[in-house]
């Protein structure tokens, strides 16, 4: 059974029960404008600045990794360039650790004005980074510095899976011996 990729087919469950093609896609969009720019009590999507935002936590009141990275892929998979470009760059200035044994990995966690709330990444961070990273690149092609966005997915990988060899300190993210 060859699946989406290769069909170039992607199951639509909501079709599958009968909804609708206009209904689904007016729905999904409305959905995201009310995630992202919803009123105060609804939207979880915050503008800083001329470039950035952040997605926040809302049971946490604070900002994560696992969602900006789902925020990203949301805006790759709506074809939303400057939400997910203002995401990526938030990501890349508050919670990107410079130094230590975490070194090239993600806060997991920081505060709303972005400092850092943990210094440890959480995998699924990472992971969905990089997947939405190379989905950018594939969407939109790839610019400079942190908008090369094939570039950044693949330090990022490279990161999880080699870590902790000679001369590169801290733990890898995955056991690639099994």
């Amino acid at each position: 059974m060859a699946g989406a990729f290769e069909t170039g087919k992607y199951r639509n469950v909501f079709a599958e029960y009968g909804y609708p093609e206009a209904e689904i896609q007016r729905r999904v969009e409305q959905t995201f404008e009310t995630i992202f720019y919803g009123n105060e009590e609804e939207r979880f999507y915050h503008e800083v600045g001329a470039d950035m935002a952040y997605i926040e936590d809302t049971g946490n009141h604070d900002v994560r990794t696992e969602g900006m990275s789902y925020g990203m892929m949301a805006c790759v998979q709506m074809n939303r360039r400057e939400e997910f470009d203002r995401l990526w760059k938030w990501t890349r200035t508050y919670m990107y650790i410079e130094d230590g044994p975490c070194k090239n990995y993600f806060a997991w966690s920081c505060a709303t004005d972005g400092s850092k709330n943990a210094e440890g990444p959480a995998p699924d961070g990472e992971e969905y980074f990089a997947m939405a990273l190379f989905f950018a690149a594939n969407r939109w092609g790839n610019g400079t510095g942190i908008f090369h966005y094939a570039d950044e997915a693949r330090a990022i990988l490279r990161e999880c899976i080699h870590k902790g060899e000679p001369g590169h300190p801290g733990e890898p993210m995955w056991d690639t011996s099994r």
